[in-house]
């Protein structure tokens, strides 16, 4: 654990591995406490699973959850708009504390109209992508994006299996943002594991979303975040 607290996770690429646990995975009941927890332990964002039934086969949070959120911590709170039409509720999510906002390339019409609007509320823009989603259709959109995140399981559950076919489009991913948009993150979504986390550092990513490796975790969140970082190390 040692050589974990003294140097920082790095990727081959030199970056410095971010960890967002995903909320949807821990007990609401007591959700601010956990929210302590994992940023005491490490988390470098929160990441909020935004579901409305329709886009996805779930209903989760609200701008209030954000609203709750924002003053338990300090860390950055990133919104997933797994949801039919984001444009109407990206101001509510940034009124409620929200930093960034990813919307889904498949739920947005509009995508470079959603981006500016994003941006125009002050936040960061981020666009996620579902497995079976061709890299080529967020090309033309890169340029404008602080995030872009890459879904690694169908949207709208917790605690699927990791689609390891989404590797190369990862690799191809992050081939696009080296040439388009170097600071843009490269965040990935669904199945990380200690085991599955550094196969996706190896082929770019610099953020990952992880919910049930942490909040499920025998020993409790904290122990799940020293478990991804073991992953991370050792991988």
């Amino acid at each position: 654990m040692l050589f974990l607290e003294i140097f920082p996770l790095m990727s081959k690429r030199s970056e410095v591995i971010k960890l967002a646990p995903s909320i949807l995975a821990a007990d609401v009941s007591r959700l601010g406490e956990q929210v302590s927890e994992v940023v005491a332990a490490g988390a470098d964002r929160i990441h909020v699973d935004v579901m409305d039934g329709h886009f996805v086969p779930n209903l989760t949070f609200g701008p209030v959850v954000v609203r709750w959120l924002r003053p338990v911590t300090a860390v950055a709170l990133e919104v997933h708009l797994m949801i039919e039409e984001p444009d109407r509720y990206l101001e509510a999510f940034a009124a409620a504390g929200a930093d960034t906002l990813i919307v889904h390339q498949e739920g947005s019409i509009h995508l470079n109209r959603t981006i500016q609007a994003i941006h125009a509320l002050g936040k960061r823009a981020g666009v996620a992508i579902n497995p079976a989603t061709p890299a080529v259709l967020i090309e033309e959109v890169l340029p404008d994006l602080e995030l872009l995140l890459v879904m690694t399981v169908n949207p709208g559950f917790g605690g699927q299996e990791f689609l390891a076919g989404v590797l190369p489009k990862l690799e191809r991913v992050r081939q696009m943002i080296d040439r388009v948009r170097p600071d843009c993150e490269l965040e990935v979504d669904g199945g990380i594991e200690p085991h599955t986390a550094p196969r996706v550092v190896a082929a770019g990513a610099t953020v990952l979303v992880a919910g049930s490796a942490i909040f499920h975790a025998p020993g409790g969140a904290t122990a799940g975040i020293a478990r991804l970082k073991e992953g991370l190390a050792a991988g």
